[in-house]
């Protein structure tokens, strides 16, 4: 007999199911695509559980794989599914489609098999109460050599004894070009800059979005000149922030951005955990001197200036939800000259600034970014 809990889960599938044909042709921007596994080596000894998350069109989200000490091989592949569920509904997923190697983890989950073991039951409960947060789901089986790339962060997670965490997928030239969502509230130099690179063959992205916060601004005029999707998104016009910052999630997930570039952004907006590490801003000194609320563009070059610094330069760096407090990319250094105005000055870090972002924008794609402790590691 089904446990109440075991009986919503059945009473989820059956929802789905219901609605498999509408699902089929629904908006897929909340749908995630789960690949789960779990390991142990000795049943029970060592053991490692993982998932990797990819949104439909394959791009990858997140990956992680988490070293849980002496477990069995079931322990360790229900917890690779409930770390999964909690990431996907922590980035704002509405469905879900998980695919796992175990057959029995599978029928006990889709109500086919009973669950017996008392050190599995609370794992497969707390799966049951996960998966009644999505609007639809399915779990299904998939042979071992369909599940390799999870099988494989697991057993390094086993090798090295400790977690893990993937960043993006690598983007090379032989692969689609990542698209890009450009956030800008003035002139748009840095968005010619970076459309530049790209119309070079420099930089393997495009420029899905443009979006500004300022209706009247010169860069939205550059942006639809060559032929850019542009929407103006002003922050007097909503309520609150958390309203302004939903919209403009809204239009980046409609757009697919693989990555938001802040080009002369001048508006704090919530970075939900969807694009946490997937969005990039440009400072106009050294991090962490001259940054925080109210130090952009003459602002920071006449805070340098007085301060009778040597050195300047520009810090790219992912966005967090407090102002230049996220981990340092890349940073490019000029030297300030006795006789500097603030224009001089700006001048001369514009011209890093053309190298920078470019830079950090293609170690993105090339998947040679992560982030560890709240700084950035670079893979050779």
């Amino acid at each position: 007999m089904l446990t109440a809990r075991e009986y919503s889960c059945l009473e989820a599938r059956r929802i789905f199911d219901t609605r498999a044909s509408k699902y089929e042709m629904q908006d897929t921007r909340y749908e995630v695509i789960a690949h789960t596994d779990g390991a142990s080596r000795g049943n029970p000894g060592p053991a490692a559980a993982g998932f990797i998350l990819t949104s439909p069109n394959g791009t990858l989200l997140q990956a992680k794989a988490f070293f849980i000490g002496p477990n069995t091989n079931n322990v360790a592949e229900y917890t690779g599914v409930v770390k999964a569920l909690e990431a996907a509904i922590k980035i704002g997923a509405k469905r879900l489609s998980l695919f796992s190697d175990s057959q029995l983890l599978v029928r006990q989950i889709n109500g086919e098999y009973k669950v017996k073991s008392e050190q599995i039951r609370p794992l497969f409960q707390q799966a049951v109460e996960l998966l009644g947060r999505f609007e639809g789901w399915k779990v299904q089986h998939i042979p071992r050599e369909q599940n390799k790339e999870a099988d494989k962060l697991v057993n390094k997670a086993l090798d090295l004894g400790r977690d893990l965490e993937s960043g993006p997928a690598p983007v090379t030239q032989n692969k689609k070009p990542i698209r890009l969502g450009v956030l800008i509230s003035g002139g748009g130099t840095t968005l010619m800059n970076i459309l530049e690179h790209i119309k070079q063959g420099r930089l393997n992205a495009e420029i899905a979005l443009v979006i500004s916060s300022r209706s009247t601004v010169t860069g939205v005029e550059k942006a639809r000149n060559a032929g850019l999707k542009v929407k103006i998104i002003r922050k007097k016009d909503f309520p609150d922030v958390d309203e302004f910052s939903k919209r403009i999630e809204e239009e980046l997930v409609a757009a697919n951005v693989d990555l938001v570039v802040q080009g002369g952004w001048l508006c704090l907006w919530k970075i939900s955990a969807r694009y946490e590490n997937r969005v990039m801003n440009i400072h106009p000194a050294l991090l962490p001197s001259f940054g925080g609320q109210g130090m952009w563009g003459h602002h920071v070059h006449e805070a340098v200036l007085a301060a009778g610094c040597k050195v300047s330069g520009c810090t790219v760096h992912f966005c967090t939800n407090e102002y230049d407090k996220g981990p340092i990319i890349v940073q490019r250094p000029c030297d300030v000259k006795d006789n500097d105005t603030p224009e001089t000055l700006a001048a001369r870090v514009f011209e890093q600034e053309c190298i920078a972002y470019p830079q950090a924008i293609r170690l993105f794609a090339e998947g040679k970014l992560s982030v560890q402790d709240g700084i950035v590691k670079i893979k050779p």
